[in-house]
């Protein structure tokens, strides 16, 4: 059974490319996608999803606000960060700080996305 995934970048073009690209990957299934953090939060409610791909960068609410709320609602979140930041700078180190579990930077290999994905529920 795949694993459910919700998607949270306010980039509907980069929304499309990760769904395809963890489509493609096969134990991954998109149950659903937020543009900022405030939906984020109101979906992970309702849709329980086994790992949260999320942007850090967004309006509204970023991915660092939600990051707080999602984990104060479920401190077992499987959340990973997604930047183009390049795994360097204050919100990234922040975002591992708080919980998340990990940083996949833009442009996104298909490889590393699996990897850190796998790596996730590797303890199961």
């Amino acid at each position: 059974m795949a694993r459910k995934v919700l998607l949270v970048d306010d980039s509907v073009a980069i929304a499309r490319q990760l769904t395809k690209l963890l489509t493609d990957l096969g134990d991954y299934e998109v149950v659903a996608h937020a543009k900022n953090g405030a939906e984020a939060v109101k979906l992970f409610k309702t849709v329980a999803p086994d790992v949260v791909l999320m942007d850090i960068v967004m309006p509204m609410m970023d991915g660092i606000q939600s990051l707080r709320t999602l984990l104060r609602l479920d401190p077992a979140a499987r959340v990973v960060m997604v930047s183009s930041l390049g795994g360097v700078g204050a919100k990234v180190e922040e975002a591992i700080r708080l919980g998340a579990r990990a940083v996949i930077s833009k442009p996104f290999e298909s490889d590393r996305i699996r990897a850190v994905l796998d790596g996730l529920f590797a303890q199961e």
